[in-house]
């Protein structure tokens, strides 16, 4: 059988990488192995050590550390501030002590705070935000390779929250671990106890073995970020070449663990209906069961297989109204395309990406069921390997595949190829995309540097020829200056069947100059200044000239006098803006109103103020006024969040825009309300409701969520939308359109976890 065009140029491109780098290891240049130094006093990669010492007695998780092997385990004491002041001692102690028996790594830190009234801990639910709290976070790099890391993070309530960190991009929240942790408040601090086993990890056992190891501490109340390496302006966290060294792990071994998790859902669906009552879909209700299973293929590859997938506890997109003539992207929150989700990304979000997982088992915003699916990821010595394959039901029926390969290159530098194809019923042929990217993240003289590039094609049925898409560019991301610039084509006819392309036919340019002192007065932390130069983003016509205004399509440019941070976490901008659209046709910007083609150039102004999230009640508010396609607009932006610090959260948010056009005038409103209610760290309530006048409907959705032991879940979930339209026959929230829904679902999901 052949292989598909996409495996054959995957398979190319990695034997040209391979052949490039060889089989010996790769050397790291000059400013690469200058990434360890300190941009401003922090540590050196490998000085940092600390070994856990192997336990046989059991360990109790209270969050109390008094068994007596806590008492000689080895400690991490010396943490050092990264914010406010950079390098300096923490101002309250941290220690950390670590154990482990053959099962698991227990890890218990004592955060002392000589204002224990002081301390904020809101939060009580899994994978919640713990930014807003004190918290603590362990980041483990099983396979000490400086490229991969878990994150466990907890707050003095217990509360926990976990992530995966791939190469240099943003950790990803999305991965959930199998993990434990138990804390206690005294008149002195809070301590954690965090049992983490060895299963949950990536590594390679060997008699001498151990992990990259790193300790986040954040004290709200002072906005205080203390670590113990990488505390420098330039490193941070997830900086995992500056990361210390956990020992004493030797002996360890790894087994082909299997995770089987069966699931049985009971639904009953109300009957759907149109807007003037009349019956779409009759009620009816079903029960359906399904199977996830994860197996460690390999000490460092792990392989997932779905069969059945159901996706019914996934919350609600939020209604988001659309004053361009552009499409948006959502994002992704069903579980089985969350998890390393980063490896797969390629190209650049706002512009075009190879694989946008929505393209898979969804249909113009239409569910289509998933009959089975199957992932591959992790790494392979140097490599980072990502396949994922899925089977979807009518009405695409549709094989869709991706690859995913990423060599590296000096100390966290990659090469990477990337393919998707969709073979679908009916279709001629099938539809593929392919890609090849560089990224080089460097430190050169204690600053970071980080150029890329990435290339890649489409083919599709009725698309003539193999339409490319590149991009070239550089990032600066430092403490007093944080500039991009980057260049970028996209020709017309680029379309990837599971990406996502904001626009074809165009070349585009962006980047920013920001400025940030950090003054020492009036309260102000840090200033973030785009003044003189403005940030920039500006489309212009394929074969047209950046240069020349009359062949751009768009352009945005931002002026910033006067923005930054407080500190007490407060953030505030004053920008003043310029816009440019030249749409070649009329388009629908609201219902009833249509824009015009032509050339329109415009001014705004905008003023924004965000309260630190560790208050009990905090606060976002927005005003942006000026010009809009020929006429005028102001749009407010307000939403609050209330912690009371128990167990309640509540949110609530409304966006505006007052707009007045040649073409007519309208009011574009979206209102959400959202309350979480905690029952304790494993059991939850969460109600959101949501309203929108442009698709005039009212989104409810209910969830409980129970954790009865880690691995464990139950959910029942209501989902329900009404009508508010004015010529409806049964409007919301008239009494009688509580017997008539637009739609509407209640769900009972449970999911069982089988280690084997």
């Amino acid at each position: 059988m052949r292989s598909s065009p996409v495996i054959q140029l995957c398979y190319r491109a990695c034997t040209v990488i391979a052949l490039l780098t060889g089989p010996h290891t790769v050397h790291a240049s000059r400013a690469d192995s200058l990434a360890g130094q300190s941009g401003s006093g922090g540590s050196r990669p490998g000085t940092a050590k600390v070994q856990a010492i192997a336990i046989s007695t059991p360990v109790r998780l209270d969050g109390r550390l008094d068994e007596l092997f806590w008492a000689v385990a080895d400690s991490i004491e010396n943490f050092r501030q990264r914010e406010p002041d950079a390098g300096a001692p923490a101002s309250e102690r941290t220690v950390v002590k670590i154990v482990r028996d053959a099962n698991a790594l227990y890890v218990g830190v004592r955060a002392g705070d000589r204002d224990p009234s002081q301390t904020r801990a809101s939060q009580l639910r899994r994978d919640s935000d713990l930014e807003s709290d004190d918290n603590v976070a362990l980041l483990i790099d099983g396979l000490h390779d400086l490229r991969s890391a878990f994150v466990f993070q907890t707050n003095p309530r217990g509360a926990m929250w976990d992530a995966q960190v791939t190469g240099t991009s943003e950790p990803d929240a999305n991965w959930n671990g199998i993990w434990e942790v138990a804390t206690s408040m005294d008149d002195s601090g809070w301590t954690a106890e965090y049992r983490i086993p060895f299963r949950t990890l990536r590594y390679q056992p060997s008699t001498d073995l151990s992990f990259g190891f790193n300790v986040r501490r954040f004290i709200r109340h002072k906005n205080e970020e203390d670590l113990w390496t990488s505390f420098g302006r330039t490193e941070g966290f997830y900086q995992l070449q500056n990361a210390g060294t956990l020992g004493g792990l030797g002996g360890l071994r790894r087994g082909r663990d299997l995770e089987v998790r069966p699931y049985a859902l009971g639904r009953a669906i109300e009957s759907e209906h149109d807007i003037g009552g009349g019956q779409l879909h009759p009620a009816k209700s079903d029960v359906k069961v399904g199977i996830d299973t994860k197996l460690a293929a390999s000490p460092t590859l792990t392989a997932d297989l779905t069969v059945n997938t159901d996706f019914a506890e996934v919350e609600a997109d939020q209604q988001v109204i659309n004053l361009t003539r552009f499409p948006l992207q959502f994002p992704e929150k069903r579980e089985f395309f969350l998890e390393s989700n980063g490896l797969y990304g390629f190209g650049s979000q706002s512009l075009a990406t190879l694989f946008y997982s929505r393209r898979i088992g969804l249909l113009d915003d239409q569910i289509v069921p998933i009959l089975a699916g199957a992932r591959l990821y992790g790494r392979l010595g140097p490599w980072s390997v990502g396949l994922l394959e899925a089977r979807t039901g009518d009405p695409e029926n549709a094989n869709d595949a991706v690859v995913r390969l990423k060599h590296d290159v000096l100390e966290r530098s990659s090469i990477g190829v990337i393919g998707t194809i969709r073979s679908a019923a009916g279709e001629p042929r099938a539809e593929r995309a392919a890609g090849v990217d560089l990224d080089f993240p460097l430190v050169v003289r204690g600053q970071n540097l980080e150029p890329f590039v990435w290339l890649a094609s489409t083919q599709r049925p009725l698309v003539a020829g193999s339409p490319v898409a590149w991009r070239v560019g550089i990032d600066y991301p430092n403490d007093l200056w944080d500039n991009f610039v980057s260049v970028a084509r996209v020709q017309s006819g680029f379309s990837p069947p599971l990406g996502f392309v904001n626009r074809d036919g165009v070349l585009v340019s962006t980047g920013h100059v920001d400025f940030m002192p950090r003054p020492h007065a009036l309260g102000i932390r840090q200033l973030d200044v785009e003044f003189p130069i403005p940030s920039w983003s500006i489309y212009a016509n394929e074969h047209g000239s950046l240069g020349r205004s009359a062949d751009w399509q768009t352009a945005e440019f931002e002026w910033r006098p006067l923005g930054g941070v407080m500190g007490s976490g407060d953030r505030f901008e004053a920008n003043v803006q310029r816009f440019l659209d030249a749409p070649t046709e009329p388009f629908d910007i609201f219902p009833g109103v249509m824009v015009a083609q032509g050339s329109y150039w415009w001014t705004r102004g905008e003023l924004w103020y965000e309260t630190s999230s560790g208050r009990s009640l905090s606060a976002f508010a927005l005003v942006s006024w000026g010009g809009f396609y020929g006429g005028r607009s102001i749009v407010t932006s307000l939403s609050s969040t209330w912690r009371p610090g128990g167990h309640l959260i509540l949110t609530l948010g409304l966006d505006r825009s007052a707009v007045k056009l040649p073409e007519g005038h309208f009011d574009a409103v979206t209102a959400n309300a959202r309350i979480e209610y905690a029952f304790s760290t494993r059991a939850g309530l969460l109600a959101f409701v949501q309203h929108g006048n442009e698709a005039e409907r009212a989104d409810f959705n209910v969830r409980f969520h129970w954790i009865p032991v880690i691995g464990d879940e139950v959910f029942l979930v209501w989902n329900s939308s009404y009508t508010t339209a004015s010529n409806a026959r049964f409007r919301f929230p008239e009494t009688q359109a509580l017997s008539r829904p637009l739609n509407g679902a209640i769900i009972l999901k449970a999911v069982h976890r089988l280690a084997l």
